[in-house]
């Protein structure tokens, strides 16, 4: 399927790998519009972006704003979610309540409502693609990240059966070189990018641009629906 002319939502599209699906879905001759709660980021993103994108702000924990952002966008082809915080690497000991809501209050909670909310505007052929990670299957990551990537990739299978024959898949990257990390000092943040380097079969981390294919198969490609595409230099493998 051709993204020339097709209009991709891409929520979270402002930095990291929204932004490098957003970029790389323009040179294919998409017009992506990238979504973010401050309009600073938007503005920010536009920049760097070719003119035919567009930009948007919206609070996904306020229902009526995204009933009117899919009201204000219409149809769309496409729809991708890599909205989310930075991660959170605490301990159990750690997790309060609130840490907890506020960690998948946007990465699940916000997925699921924007699915909800924008699923009946993709056109015929269309697709939806979440992001989850491989910190589903690294539980050394912590109760937090291998519990929202499991929780995403489950989410993607159902969805894909409710929505069907609309084609609902998640991209599960490894360890990527983006803001995702930046929770983490900078030495500790390195230090491990150099780890995980030397672990890999691939003998790298991820980079954006890398990532940013996987979304686009997910988007071409016309017969796979509830995938979990692993794109982590074998992270998986070791």
């Amino acid at each position: 399927m051709s993204l020339k002319n097709a209009r991709v939502l891409v929520i979270g599209g402002t930095s990291g790998i929204g932004l490098g699906v957003a970029s790389a879905a323009a040179e294919r001759g998409a017009i992506p519009i990238v979504v973010s709660r401050q309009q600073s980021s938007v503005d920010r993103a536009l920049s760097e972006l070719p003119e035919q994108a567009r930009g948007a702000t919206v609070d996904l924990t306020d229902l009526s704003a995204v009933e009117r952002l899919a009201a204000d966008i219409g149809d769309l082809e496409h729809l991708v979610f890599t909205a989310g915080d930075s991660l959170e690497l605490a301990p159990l000991a750690e997790l309060t309540p609130e840490i907890i809501t506020r960690f998948f209050q946007t990465r699940f909670v916000g997925a699921l409502t924007a699915v909800r909310v924008f699923a009946p505007r993709i056109t015929a052929g269309g697709s939806i693609t979440l992001t989850s990670g491989t910190a589903a299957e690294q539980p050394e990551f912590g109760a937090l990240p291998v519990s929202i990537c499991g929780a995403m990739n489950a989410l993607a299978k159902a969805l894909a059966v409710e929505l069907a024959p609309t084609r609902v898949n998640v991209v599960a990257p490894g360890v990527v070189r983006t803001p995702l990390w930046a929770a983490m000092g900078e030495a500790d943040r390195q230090a491990m990018y150099n780890q995980t380097a030397q672990q890999v079969p691939l003998g790298r981390i991820g980079e954006v641009a890398d990532i940013a294919r996987a979304y686009l198969y997910c988007m071409e490609q016309e017969f796979g629906t509830g995938i979990v595409l692993t794109v982590d230099g074998g992270t998986v493998l070791v």
